[in-house]
């Protein structure tokens, strides 16, 4: 390094700026989420440590040539993260019980809701087409269909979406059973479901992801990639011959990708761009987005109550969102509140499956409307 340059550091200002201050706080707070209340640590405390390390005073690590950028644009910017998660999400799910009770699929259509709710009050209250876009998919509660539908439609959102998305995520079984209680009566959570006894085979199973990818790629080619890899996971786990890349793709991928896309989504924090106005409106249409697909789930619940005449529990309707396996484990908790013997969990988890499915074809169909916008 020449001296000319040497001299420059020295002599630059090295004082925080009262944004930078906010941002480092902020990241102080994600972390302590992470740890003391154990909000999706494996991603808050990276976004946070991120978050932190890009607001010191002449960090280079998000710069042009910095170790976190570099990370960005090959792992955000090319959609290699989220897609890589996403193969471990299909590794790790089991569509079984959504085979038992395919009607589940209407609640996990029915948990989206919120996502074109959201989109319109976004436009309402002045932001553009794609950024309504991109804040609505924050309804997806899916952590990388969020990232992949903000970076495509508003790159300038992406951070305050991610740690929206990831944010709410967490605080799931805070948010879910004051709705589920608002909209429902006593007598209603304490329907019991019978069990189905149905035997699923193994060549429906491998059939499935292969058939899914294919239908919802020819329907909604934007969501084709999304699609695609979560299917890919769940046909490597079903299958049974390639136990290996199983295991790495519920594991160490999964780890690996993990931690750099919380690194990175944390890096992308910078108090330039996220202590604006328009960032805490996306976290409070983000929270907009989640209330209204747990309620639109619940309400379709309830239209299945009254249509088999009493014999749905319109709880499993909150379930039909993609905070997977989270929010069945809530609605099982809920309802055992009001009956302790009554076991909703495998329908639950029917009605979660489905949501998962939703929410990366939500996010697809999002794309696919404003596609002549980009």
């Amino acid at each position: 390094m020449d001296l000319s340059r040497l001299l420059i550091l020295i002599q630059a200002p090295t004082a925080f700026t009262w944004q930078e201050i906010v941002m480092i706080l902020i990241g102080i707070v994600l972390i302590y989420l992470a740890i003391a209340k154990d909000y999706e640590p494996l991603l808050l405390l990276p976004i946070g440590f991120g978050a932190i390390l890009t607001n010191l005073p002449l960090t280079t690590v998000f710069g042009e040539h910095g170790f976190l950028m570099t990370l960005y644009k090959a792992g955000i910017e090319t959609e290699l993260f989220p897609l890589l998660l996403f193969i471990g999400v299909g590794a790790m799910t089991d569509f079984g019980p959504l085979f038992e009770n395919p009607k589940m699929v209407f609640l996990g259509a029915a948990g989206h809701i919120g996502i074109f709710i959201t989109m319109l009050v976004a436009l309402i209250i002045g932001y553009d087409i794609k950024e309504a876009g991109a804040i609505a998919a924050i309804g997806t509660m899916d952590g990388p269909t969020s990232i992949i539908v903000a970076k495509t439609l508003a790159p300038n959102l992406l951070a305050p979406i991610a740690v929206a998305a990831y944010s709410y995520m967490s605080l799931v079984p805070i948010i879910q059973p004051p709705v589920m209680k608002a909209l429902t009566t006593s007598a209603e959570r304490k329907v019991r479901m019978p069990y189905s006894e149905r035997k699923i085979s193994k060549t429906v199973r491998i059939v499935f992801p292969i058939a899914v990818t294919i239908i919802v790629s020819l329907i909604a080619p934007a969501a084709s990639a999304l699609i695609a890899t979560i299917m890919l996971g769940n046909l490597m786990r079903e299958s049974g011959v390639v136990e290996r890349l199983t295991k790495a793709s519920e594991n160490e991928i999964a780890n690996f990708t993990t931690l750099f896309l919380g690194l990175t989504i944390g890096a992308s924090m910078t108090a330039e761009s996220f202590v604006r106005l328009d960032t805490f409106g996306v976290i409070a249409l983000g929270l907009v987005a989640f209330v209204f697909d747990m309620a639109g789930g619940v309400l379709f619940g309830k239209l299945l109550y009254t249509l088999t005449k009493g014999k749905f529990n319109p709880l499993l309707g909150s379930a039909g969102i993609s905070a997977f396996p989270m929010a069945a484990r809530v609605v099982q908790r809920v309802g055992q509140e009001f009956d302790y013997d009554n076991f909703l969990l495998m329908h639950a988890m029917g009605a979660n499956v489905a949501g998962q499915l939703g929410s990366v074809v939500a996010g697809g169909v999002v794309l696919a409307l404003l596609a002549g916008l980009i």
